[in-house]
């Protein structure tokens, strides 16, 4: 059942506070739109360009996916803790932009680089550039999540800089989705499977990644400064900011399932174009459709203030589905404009999830404060990062061992079992991702308490700074 939160439309002296200005906004929402131009092309297009280019099986590139989340396990809390642990002139979040920007670059080229190598050269590659690509993806990805809650102390200007964000990180993954196959034709001779047009491509997007965080470094700010935050937090005492957080084990349970239905979703919709619906060149249209959840991220600020944070996600799940479900109908019976309508209404759906996950780890993080007593941004943010590419992850492992299960064979006609094989990655899996989160959120009460959690913040803090 979903809480009807009524909201007073009176600002609060809250609300009133801490408010970044616009320049500081823009800089901050092009931290997502570098990094959904590069690891959206990683997530949506790595998996055929390692079967369709590169000559990987879908079986070897499954277990890959697989192999890489155990490097997650360790590399999104280590990136955690050290950002619990940097004091510099620049901040804790910050500097990691300016130190590690060039090396997830470099790597964003090298995975979509093939040279020619023997089977076990192939993957001996494959592994060391896509886990280095990933380990460095945490590195600056990461910091974007942790550095919310230090931009403002105020709930909506929270809301009002993830939904930007979120738009331009939008903007990124449909650009880069929608042209991506467009370019490496260019680039290659005509040919999507051209090894000098995917590489070519990946130099192009990673220059602008690595200017990108350069202007988000040098116009943010961390304003938000507790006696915690001024000083390094041991590793044991920073945990405890997860004890009995709930809302916090929510939102991370959610991220996974979440992540691992779009990653299912997004990494064989090329596959199902060229081989169920026989036209390649249309999952560059529909990927590009990405840009109609726009809408719903510019909505996302006012749907929250009026229902709430976890019944704008809560909707937006619902819509989700019914998109899938839509898909499925679309998918049987082979009709494009009902496939393009489903996936309006999935991309509206997920339009209202992407955005509000960040701010609801923020709002753990206050929890984490308010509850045990420790801000530890570093360690209950990083969990963001590793959830998500552990859901990535999941999905990669079970898109390759479904098309190998079902007999799939790259640039070949495609037996029918193969095409189920592309149709149960395309619209069951992620509706299932979908439809447990939605079943989860029912568990998140964090909305209730935000207000007197805010003010006993708000006055402890008030109180530390007094004290020196």
């Amino acid at each position: 059942m979903i809480e009807n939160v009524s909201k007073d439309s009176t600002p609060t002296p809250i609300e009133q506070q801490q408010q970044v200005p616009w320049k500081e906004r823009f800089s901050y929402s092009l931290s997502d739109f570098a990094c959904n131009l590069s690891f959206q092309m990683v997530g949506t297009y790595l998996m055929i360009f390692y079967t369709d280019t590169f000559g990987i099986s879908a079986a070897a590139v499954g277990t890959l996916f697989f192999v890489a989340r155990f490097f997650d396990a360790v590399d999104g809390p280590f990136w955690g803790i050290m950002i619990d642990h940097t004091h510099t002139k620049f901040g804790k979040s910050r500097p990691y932009w300016l130190w590690f920007s060039i090396p997830f670059a470099v790597f964003c080229v090298l995975v979509f680089t093939a040279p020619s190598l023997s089977l076990t050269g192939k993957l001996i590659w494959a592994y060391i550039t896509y886990i280095g690509v990933d380990v460095l993806y945490s590195a600056v990805n990461i910091p974007i999540t942790s550095i919310l809650p230090s931009l403002t102390s105020n709930p909506q200007e929270r809301v009002t800089l993830s939904a930007i964000r979120q738009f331009m990180g939008t903007v990124g993954a449909a650009i880069i989705t929608g042209i991506t196959l467009t370019m490496v034709a260019k680039f290659g001779g005509g040919s999507t499977t051209s090894k000098r047009g995917w590489f070519i491509w990946a130099v192009i997007v990673a220059i602008i990644v690595v200017i990108l965080f350069a202007i988000v470094f040098k116009n943010t700010h961390e304003r938000v400064q507790t006696k915690s935050s001024r000083q390094s937090i041991p590793i044991k005492e920073s945990l405890k900011a997860l004890k009995r957080n709930w809302p916090w084990a929510i939102i991370i349970f959610i991220n996974f399932i979440y992540w691992l239905g779009m990653q299912t979703r997004s990494q064989v919709t090329v596959y199902f174009f060229k081989y169920n619906m026989h036209d390649a060149t249309l999952s560059s249209f529909i990927l590009s459709l990405q840009f109609v959840s726009l809408l719903a991220v510019v909505l996302t600020p006012w749907t929250s203030r009026k229902i709430g944070k976890r019944n704008t996600m809560l909707g937006g799940m619902i819509l989700a589905c019914v998109g899938q479900l839509l898909l499925s109908w679309g998918a049987s019976s082979l009709n494009v404009p009902i496939i393009v309508v489903a996936t309006i209404v999935g991309y509206m759906g997920t339009g209202y999830v992407s955005g509000l996950i960040a701010v609801m780890l923020a709002d753990a993080v206050d929890y984490g404060e308010w509850k045990n007593g420790v801000r530890a941004e570093g360690i209950v943010t990083s969990f963001s990062s590793f959830s998500a590419k552990l859901g990535m992850g999941f999905g990669g492992v079970i898109t390759g061992w479904i098309l190998t299960g079902t007999g799939y064979v790259a640039n070949h006609a495609q037996t029918g079992a193969a095409l189920h094989g592309i149709e149960l990655n395309y619209i069951w899996v992620p509706l299932l991702g979908f439809a447990l989160s939605g079943i989860s959120l029912l568990f998140y009460h964090a909305d209730g308490i935000e207000k007197k959690m805010q003010s006993d913040l708000v006055a402890k803090h008030a109180k530390e700074n007094a004290e020196g």
